[in-house]
């Protein structure tokens, strides 16, 4: 994989005072893969380049027959630029997601990786969806390649407004039955759920065949709970009340945060999912990067 130097990524407090989303998009993307010689895209071309294992969902009409009877195993032919890579982005736009402790909420940072994942995946000539969710679907616009169809994108996450609360699975579950081709599925969310419920919700789609890149969009002050005064704190999708004393509250909150952090992780490596935390401080091309090296270890 092509290695990222630390000065092509754009702090998120230049992007946040960016409000048109394809300057936005285009500006991560084109400043992202300016430099790079070669592109991970692998188009439609006669150019065969090699075999590789059948999978479930591949095309029966790219078995190589010849290979099968000689080797009693299914193979397909793989050519140069061959894809047929559709790409739904999940936005989770629960009211938690409007969280800020600075100049950009954790919605706003996902509404521009979604459009800068969108733009990228339609430069590669991928087919590109959005799906925005809290306790239900938002809005749904499924992959398509046609002219157009990104710009449909971005007005669609330029007029999102925040829902209520969270069901991630319960999203999933209503998701399965709208995806019917092996796919990439890229969930951005603050994941406020337990791990194991939403692995669950996941594996569906592994055992389809698709991939699958989890971005844990999280706030420094969710990461680091630097609140140095005693207060209350309301949890902004059902309004619960807890006290927090910076002495005795902040350790237990961490220990429970990284468990929770850590058991995503293992739920994410136990089926083939890759995962990808990020802190809204932190510089949105990472996940490019993270992008770009999913799509190379995919090929």
């Amino acid at each position: 994989m092509r290695q990222a130097t630390e000065n092509r990524f754009i702090d998120p407090a230049v992007l946040s005072g960016v409000r048109n989303l394809k300057l936005v998009a285009k500006t991560v993307v084109d400043g992202f893969v300016s430099g790079l010689h070669t592109s991970p895209y692998h188009g439609f071309s006669l150019d065969f380049m090699e075999y590789r294992e059948y999978s479930p969902g591949d095309d029966i009409r790219g078995v190589d027959w010849k290979v099968y009877a000689r080797s009693d195993r299914f193979y397909v032919k793989k050519y140069q630029g061959e894809t047929n890579t559709r790409l739904h982005i999940l936005l989770d736009a629960s009211k938690s997601m409007t969280f800020s402790s600075h100049k950009l909420s954790k919605l706003d940072y996902g509404r521009f990786l979604a459009a800068s994942l969108a733009y990228f995946a339609v430069q590669q000539k991928d087919a590109a969806g959005l799906l925005s969710f809290d306790s239900g679907i938002l809005q749904h616009i499924p992959p398509r390649t046609r002219s157009g169809h990104f710009l449909l994108i971005l007005k669609q996450l330029e007029h999102l407004k925040a829902g209520g609360e969270t069901d991630i699975s319960g999203v999933l579950k209503k998701l399965s039955a709208l995806i019917n081709k092996r796919s990439l599925v890229v969930l951005i969310s603050d994941f406020y759920q337990e791990a194991d419920r939403l692995a669950k919700a996941l594996r569906f789609f592994h055992y389809r065949g698709n991939d699958i890149i989890l971005f844990h969009i999280l706030d420094p002050m969710e990461l680091e709970m630097q609140i140095p005064e005693t207060q209350t704190l309301e949890d902004m999708e059902t309004s619960e009340r807890v006290p927090y004393d910076p002495q005795h509250s902040r350790q237990p909150y961490l220990d429970q945060l990284q468990k929770h952090i850590d058991d995503l992780k293992k739920e994410c490596r136990s089926h083939l999912i890759d995962y990808e935390l990020m802190n809204t401080q932190e510089p949105l091309d990472r996940a490019l990067h993270r992008y770009l090296s999913v799509r190379d270890r995919r090929y």
